[in-house]
């Protein structure tokens, strides 16, 4: 057992070792997140997978503009209206998009569909021993992911291959069964904590990659309703990629350079997904959320909700940040186009849900809660609604368990990974091995005895 006073003191002696005056950061112009003064991030790599929007710079100025983003050039909005005139999922759509950098043709698209509904059945052995009879489950779900990924290049013949093809190939099979990975590791945790016997479904050929999650998430007792398989795949498409500079696909990128696996970098990336800074905060949201709703009686009272609201921000109720999660992006400033297209979606499942109370809600702390930050921090960025706002309330309608919301996230986002792993290796860029400056004096060794 750990001695508790002795990691007490030796975390002191940690503290004060690693202390950095804050003035150095400026004194030698260190891009602290690689972030610039004004907020815009530091411009370290080309790519042509992914472009996220929010602002324009001009002179010197930044200045805020709806946010946009596009796939390949192509603006999601698009994506998202188009299939739904047709009444067809868009994930699959954008995932050959992202990955071969066109829009497929019907019968391209077709035979995507096939490959991917072929791919996603699991080798001999590998769902039982590498996930259902895995003698320690993780306490969190994307680490059980994460764990999985890994034990995936175990069962590869070529697992190490940095060529195209090899690692187009490993991508499309883990792209196929992403969907099912997440939900195995709930359905293993869940039998780990009650003693169940997992009751294993294979995946239905021709099912999209939503109604393939939500049908094994609910075990085939539940038919899945078209609004509800439409919503999701909005969500999976809206989360598929988001540019080369968001953490986790930086992640990709730097894992990816120094020449390791396709199932390496992959992890990674979902254990960066992971942080509440990324991936996570949709559950800070969502905790957030459950505060706000148990502390205003009256959710249709918009005074009550922005006095909360005000509270949150004076750090005198919340998590006492100062934050309201589900507001406030690093690029997008007027608009998240993701939040903009998942409202939409989350008020018809709220009215078929009988929701639409816990729907305004919403609304009001997406009206009420910019203004707020504002008069608090006149000099705070533009704070629109982003993408978590939204979309743990349409999870939590869908019935999907907190503990899968990230996992999820990462059924979306393998997608943008893999195309920025096949970046890397295709142009064949050095390691990414940015510099620290040491701050050091130089110190003589003393000898054991003069201590």
């Amino acid at each position: 057992m750990m001695d508790a006073a002795w990691i007490k003191a030796r975390a002191n002696d940690v503290r004060k070792a690693d202390e950095i005056d804050p003035a150095l950061y400026a004194k030698y112009n260190v891009k602290r997140g690689l972030r610039n003064s004004d907020g815009t991030g530091v411009l370290v790599g080309l790519t042509t997978i992914g472009n996220v929007h929010g602002y324009v710079m001009s002179e010197g100025d930044k200045f805020a503009v709806p946010g946009q983003l596009q796939y390949r050039g192509v603006d999601v909005q698009d994506i998202a209206k188009h299939c739904a005139r047709e009444h067809r999922p868009a994930f699959e759509e954008a995932a050959y998009l992202l990955l071969f950098g066109n829009l497929p043709s019907k019968s391209e698209l077709a035979k995507w569909n096939d490959i991917l509904s072929n791919n996603r059945s699991f080798s001999a052995g590998f769902r039982e021993k590498a996930i259902f009879e895995m003698p320690a489950q993780s306490g969190d779900l994307m680490n059980s992911l994460a764990r999985a990924v890994l034990a995936a290049y175990a069962y590869d013949p070529k697992p190490d291959r940095l060529d195209i093809e090899g690692n187009l190939e490993q991508s499309v099979n883990l792209i196929a069964r992403m969907p099912l990975l997440a939900a195995y590791v709930y359905q293993a945790a869940e039998c780990a904590r009650t003693g169940a016997k997992p009751e294993i479904l294979e995946a239905t050929p021709g099912m999209s990659t939503a109604e393939i999650f939500l049908t094994t998430l609910r075990g085939g007792h539940h038919r899945v309703k078209k609004l509800e398989a439409d919503v999701l795949d909005l969500a999976l498409l809206l989360h598929a990629e988001h540019g080369g500079g968001n953490n986790s696909s930086f992640v990709t990128h730097v894992v990816s350079s120094s020449f390791t696996d396709l199932y390496s970098s992959l992890a990674a990336s979902i254990l960066a997904l992971k942080g509440s800074r990324h991936g996570g905060a949709n559950l800070r949201t969502m905790r957030q959320m459950d505060e706000i709703k148990s502390h205003v009686k009256d959710w249709t009272d918009e005074g009550a909700v922005a006095s909360y609201l005000t509270k949150i921000v004076a750090k005198k109720a919340g998590d006492g940040t100062g934050l309201i999660y589900g507001l406030g992006h690093a690029v997008y400033t007027l608009s998240d186009p993701r939040a903009v297209l998942l409202k939409a979606k989350a008020e018809r499942l709220a009215e078929s849900c009988g929701r639409l109370d816990e729907f305004k809600l919403y609304e009001a702390i997406e009206a009420f809660g910019p203004q707020i930050i504002r008069k608090a921090h006149p000099k705070a960025a533009e704070a629109c609604a982003n993408v978590d706002l939204y979309s743990g309330f349409v999870y939590d309608m869908l019935g999907i368990p907190q503990e899968l919301y990230t996992p999820l996230f990462a059924v979306a986002r393998v997608v943008g990974w893999c195309a920025h792993r096949m970046e890397e290796l295709g142009n064949c860029g050095p390691i990414i091995r940015p510099a620290y400056k040491p701050l050091n004096q130089s110190k003589k060794y003393v000898d054991l005895a003069q201590r």
